[in-house]
């Protein structure tokens, strides 16, 4: 586990897979004969409320929006990374959802990726569809929120990375 993550009111945060969100309270409670801390944090897209407790931190992911390096780490991988795609889409599709769960904005871009990669050779599978979707929506709520512009800035920004590597930026994909 790694070193107990500090967070104050107001720090913009990444709970993997749920998305960026503000730390909005820190508060105490106490249980049995203990007193836990919590964070509660607002997730942008959701409204949606999550409470941390302190000593979970660690183990939900829970981190900070990536920082300028990390950010160009993901543009110049969407420009010239490599990218693998395992034939069986059964063991590629666990391969993503794993990749998806790390928290790590540059494992979602390599997902985003391989599955445009994939896309140009055939259609995907609803569900590699809605992980792409999940994929490209992680990326540009951090990204925007990391660089305090606007998320078409960033759709931008990838789209041009990516035009690179003759690849498009997939649309928003209305939900069936």
């Amino acid at each position: 586990m790694n070193a107990q993550l500090n967070f104050a009111i107001g720090d913009k945060v990444v709970y993997p897979n749920h998305g960026v969100g503000v730390i909005e309270q820190i508060s105490s409670r106490t249980i049995g004969p203990n007193v836990h801390k919590f964070y509660l944090l607002k997730i942008k897209a959701s409204s949606l409320k999550v409470e941390v407790p302190f000593n979970n931190v660690g183990m939900v992911g829970l981190r900070p929006v990536v920082k300028n390096g990390e950010v160009m780490k993901i543009i110049t991988f969407l420009v010239d990374g490599k990218c693998d795609n395992h034939t069986d889409w059964k063991f590629r599709f666990k391969e993503n959802s794993d990749k998806m769960r790390t928290g790590s904005l540059l494992e979602v871009a390599i997902v985003l990726k391989s599955l445009l990669l994939l896309a140009k050779d055939k259609p995907l599978s609803f569900r590699e569809k809605k992980m792409l979707d999940r994929a490209r929506y992680l990326l540009v709520t951090e990204l925007a929120m990391s660089k305090n512009v606007e998320e078409v800035e960033i759709e931008d920004m990838l789209n041009k990375a990516l035009s690179k590597s003759k690849l498009k930026f997939p649309e928003v994909t209305a939900d069936a």
